[in-house]
């Protein structure tokens, strides 16, 4: 038992040494120790305090993101609006021209058919009065071919010239 238990002269120097060790640490490490705990202490303070900055102008940044993203979104909805409205104004202008082009094509196609028609009938008239001429010129020259024949239709013409004045 005597192993378990320490003696009175141990328990002393033990005392001593621990209070001698107490008192030279306290004399020079005392401050030191002290003073870069208080140097962690403010490190860890300041930290903290950049994180929460660090934290708020993140979570500011964020919204002004959101902020931007929707605003982004706004004008992208707004680009593709016009675009369509411009889209369809150009198909519009488009079938417009279209249109019009096609009754111009169409309205001088019709005056072009009109003056080819007119020229025809104008060359069927020329002809059908040619060929009348030939007819009549065949005609009379067979109706005329004796003498007695031309006398008396000279005769005719004199007289209906006569009775005409």
């Amino acid at each position: 038992m005597e192993l378990l238990t320490p003696g009175t002269g141990l328990l002393f120097w033990q005392v001593v040494i621990f209070l001698s060790t107490l008192l030279v640490l306290s004399k020079f490490a005392w401050k030191p120790i002290m003073k870069s705990l208080k140097a962690r202490e403010k490190f860890i303070e300041d930290s903290l305090e950049s994180a929460k900055k660090a934290e708020e102008e993140l979570v500011s940044i964020q919204s002004k993101n959101e902020e931007l993203i929707a605003e982004a979104r706004k004008e992208r909805e707004m680009i593709l609006s016009d675009a369509k409205k411009l889209s369809n104004s150009m198909k519009d202008e488009a079938k417009e021209n279209a249109k019009e082009m096609a009754d111009k094509i169409i309205s001088d196609a019709k005056k072009v058919i009109d003056s080819e028609k007119d020229k025809a009938m104008n060359d069927v008239k020329n002809t059908l009065a040619e060929l009348s001429i030939d007819i009549a010129e065949k005609i009379i020259k067979k109706e005329l071919s004796k003498d007695s024949s031309q006398k008396k239709y000279v005769d005719d013409l004199i007289k209906e010239i006569n009775n005409s004045k």
